[in-house]
């Protein structure tokens, strides 16, 4: 088995897309069949896609949390400080490899590794 879409909802979709390409993700703006417009990346076999809140969504589930595996981890940790991002943690060596915790614009947590 393997994992193959991801969507998150977001209350604003644009500003949770631009955060993420921080992180070196490239986003299509588009839409298929009734949906509605939304963002979407390709990451390996996986599709992540950001779209609007559900009608009967009031807030951004918070709970979610993610994990990265990045190429380019010291530049991406000094544009995200650039950037104002929240750190939760600082980058350190844990029992999973050398990780950060940040949190994105709507308050999910996001666990980015070298």
């Amino acid at each position: 088995m393997e994992l193959k879409l991801l969507v998150i909802r977001a209350n604003e979709p644009e500003k949770i897309a631009n955060f993420f390409s921080i992180l070196g993700i490239t986003f299509d703006y588009h839409k298929h069949g009734n949906s509605p417009l939304h963002y979407s990346a390709t990451l390996g076999q996986v599709i992540l896609e950001i779209y609007p809140l559900a009608k009967n969504q009031i807030e951004t589930d918070k709970n979610l949390r993610l994990s990265f595996k990045i190429d380019d981890f010291d530049t991406v940790i000094e544009k995200l400080k650039e950037n104002e991002i929240t750190f939760l943690s600082e980058p350190k060596q844990t029992d999973f490899g050398y990780m950060v915790i940040i949190q994105d614009p709507e308050g999910r947590k996001i666990e980015l590794y070298r």
